[in-house]
């Protein structure tokens, strides 16, 4: 039994929030807080949340024991870019992308 919790059109890159993911996956719910608590990056944040949620959904949809939840999947997937414009010498005009990500967080019970 799994229970997951997704934050969608999130303003960060999804290369970013995979760098955070990275830390976290496969770890015990008490070891990912920790981590991400103590982690200086912009997605920590939300990703904290986004955890805090799953383990809510486990136990309060799925009856699941909180002791034994672990982290089992963690992605990001790309959302749609914002397009932007920075103007440039000579009437030029660069491109600014801003990214989103859809950020997916599974938590499952160890046997």
């Amino acid at each position: 039994m799994v229970a997951k919790a997704e934050l969608r059109y999130a303003r960060i890159s999804p290369r970013k929030v995979g760098i955070v993911l990275d830390l976290i996956r496969g770890k015990d719910i008490a070891t990912a807080t920790g981590i991400l608590a103590h982690t200086p990056k912009a997605a920590s944040e939300l990703v904290l949340k986004l955890l805090k949620s799953a383990v809510s959904n486990a136990e309060a949809n799925h009856n699941m024991d909180v002791e034994k939840l672990y982290v089992s999947e963690t992605y990001a997937c790309g959302g749609p870019i914002l397009k932007r414009i920075m103007p440039r010498a000579q009437g030029r005009a660069f491109r600014i992308n801003k990214r989103t990500s859809h950020i997916t967080l599974v938590v499952a019970e160890k046997q």
